[in-house]
Order: C-alpha cells, then structure tokens, then sequence
C-alpha cells in the first residue's frame, strides 16, 4: 500500500473536505445516468471513512465499502453502525477485493489508486468482481482547467494529464469532465483542507493570493474528470 498523506494522516480534516465537495450532487448525478443505482449491487474501493457508503445505501439496492487501512475501515464500520446503514465494510485492497467474482454491478473509486500507469492489478479487480454488464467508476483531478486545476499542476509540475488521459484511452474508458464545487462553511475549513491537499509552499501561496468572494464560506471551482467502463 502507498499511504495517502491526506486521509491517512488527517482524516478529521479530510471529513471537512468531504462535506465541502460537490455539495450539489453533479458526481451522483452522472453516475446515475451511466449506470442506475436502482437495484444495483456498489462497491466502493477505497472508501477510506466510509463517508460516502450510507448515501450509495440509499440509492443502491446493496453496498459495499473496501478499505486497506485499517484505522479507516474500522472508522467506516463505526460509522455505518452508528446510523444503522445496511453498508457493509470489509478491509482489502484494489489490487485483490475480498468479493466473489462477478457480483457487483457498479464499482467506484473516488480520489482513490486509480491514478494513471500502474494500476493495471486494481483494473483486472474490476474486470474480476464486476458482473457482465457492470460499470467501473473512476474519480480523479482534472488539472488542464479549474481554480484547482490551476493549483494542482502549479504544486505537481511533474503530472502530466495528457499522459494519465492517453493511460486511460488505452485500458477502454471513456471520460467525461465535469465541474464541481467546494464550498466550505469558514475560511478555517479552508485553508485547513488546503494544507492537507498541497506541499506546505504551495498552501501558503494560495492562501495568501486567492480572494474568495465570499471569504466567510469560500466557495472553490474544480475540475474532475469522471472515467467510466462498462465490462
């Protein structure tokens, strides 16, 4: 496993960048109109927290969460439990899913190992656990537009997302770029997950350059690129 340095090291404040981001349901809503959450069978590989595991509950007839960190599975199992969700959460990796094969019907990963080059293991865990028909999900950082995107590919110049695009083509999925919003509830939740989400230069020279119009609940654009599979 490669910790991820955001939710692994944070992840009260990784719970605020949660609750900021796409507050108005546009992620939900295209996948939906790829695949109908009625009736289906969801796993979310990664799902860290669990935070998105009791909504999925309501849309989807089951769900399932998959977490390789066992402090954020166990905080994903105590949060299903807590509000009496039917999710269930089991601890395994994206490059060898504790499920049967060909029992789910959506797979989606949010922020989560499917980057670009390198995570082949986890597409043939797709391909394995998905039931013919199934569609695979991805969620990841569109840095060719955006204020975020502007961000990220200043603090990462050595992404290239025309190479993580072409990765992509290459494996059969289609993207479909999206624009999404975070909107904090005050200007500390900002820069709170800021500091979590880019090197510690490149935090402190957003914060002291970017002027929110609203700098009492800063609102963000950003930019997603929405990558999708049906096997």
């Amino acid at each position: 496993m490669i910790p991820s340095p955001n939710i692994w090291q944070t992840p009260e404040v990784y719970e605020i960048e949660n609750l900021a981001s796409d507050r108005a349901g546009v992620i939900e809503a295209a996948m939906d109109e790829l695949h109908p959450f009625a009736g289906a069978r969801l796993l979310d590989v990664g799902c860290g927290t669990g935070f998105h595991l009791p909504r999925f509950a309501e849309l989807a007839e089951a769900v399932v969460g998959v977490e390789p960190h066992a402090p954020l599975a166990r905080s994903a199992w105590q949060r299903v439990c807590r509000i009496g969700s039917p999710a269930q959460v089991v601890r395994g990796g994206a490059e060898a899913i504790p499920l049967a094969d060909n029992c789910i019907d959506i797979a989606h990963a949010r922020w989560a190992y499917f980057f670009g080059s390198g995570c082949e293991p986890g597409i043939a865990e797709l391909a394995r656990v998905l039931r013919p028909g199934g569609t695979a999900i991805l969620i990841d950082n569109d840095a060719t537009c955006s204020t975020f995107g502007s961000w990220f590919q200043e603090a990462y110049p050595a992404y290239d997302p025309a190479a993580v695009q072409r990765f992509w083509d290459r494996q059969g999925f289609a993207t479909r770029f999206l624009t999404i919003q975070w909107t904090f509830d005050s200007a500390a939740d900002f820069a709170a997950v800021i500091a979590i989400e880019f090197p510690t230069y490149a935090a402190e020279r957003i914060l002291s350059s970017w002027q929110a119009s609203d700098p009492q609940r800063p609102q963000v654009d950003y930019a997603v690129a929405l990558r999708w599979r049906t096997f």
